[in-house]
């Protein structure tokens, strides 16, 4: 089976791999940062992507459409579910099959820098200190008796290679064998810190949300921002 060079910008990343990869997997595998909550089951639409067409001299390629495989499965039930803007494939299930420059819009990365349109503007680097995952639990067999919590923490590390010890506060605890049951053991798990379990949601939740005080010397403002996107939702102020 013969490689095919692939292209990300804006980083500039860069490497050849086998006709038939999933762009999701040539991403990780170069270090390039696309969002993926549901740990590339299509269902998020996190890690949607377009394709830079044109002739690249540069970099000796021409890049199109053609060099990818046709909409799979998994990406017409989330057209048809929700919609995908015009020109974009979800990375996950979206299969190379020759030379192509792709593009990773900001609403896709991880780490996407927000720039507040004010008179202080400044690039912001998204960096939240809770994320979400979204596992399918196992379940616990004679010849697999583990608990719960156990066998939670290795979906963790099978689905997203997380590979650390985990504490769990005692609500998604007391909740867990419940949440569980409603999905299939399907849930979304949020980490604080990336080792702390604070909350667990029945099936895929996309969305957290976080509150920035600024406390000043005569006012309290409060800004409801959107942890996934670095939306700013509301915003409100005392004395």
């Amino acid at each position: 089976m013969s490689d095919a060079l692939v292209i990300f910008t804006p980083s500039g990343k860069r490497g050849k791999f086998p006709i038939g990869t999933p762009l999701l997997q040539c991403a990780r595998k170069l270090g390039v940062d696309i969002d993926s909550v549901c740990g590339g089951r299509g269902i998020c639409g996190r890690c949607q992507i377009t394709v830079a067409e044109g002739e690249f001299a540069k970099h000796g390629i021409s890049s199109s459409t053609t060099s990818l495989g046709n909409l799979t499965k998994p990406e017409i039930k989330f057209k048809q579910r929700n919609g995908l803007k015009p020109g974009c494939r979800l990375s996950c299930h979206t299969i190379l099959s020759g030379d192509i420059v792709i593009d990773v819009p900001a609403s896709s990365q991880v780490h996407k820098q927000i720039i507040r349109k004010r008179p202080d503007a400044r690039k912001i680097q998204m960096d939240p200190i809770i994320r979400l995952y979204y596992i399918e639990v196992e379940a616990a067999t004679m010849d697999n008796p583990m608990g719960d919590f156990e066998r939670l923490v290795m979906a963790l590390k099978n689905q997203w290679r997380l590979d650390r010890s985990f504490e769990i506060d005692v609500q998604p605890l007391i909740n867990l064998q419940n949440i569980l049951k409603k999905k299939d053991r399907k849930v979304t798990v949020a980490i604080h810190c990336n080792t702390r379990i604070i909350k667990i949601w029945p099936g895929l939740h996309s969305d957290i949300y976080g509150i920035a005080f600024d406390i000043g010397s005569t006012t309290l403002a409060g800004h409801l921002c959107n942890l996934s996107t670095g939306d700013i939702l509301a915003t409100s102020g005392c004395m």
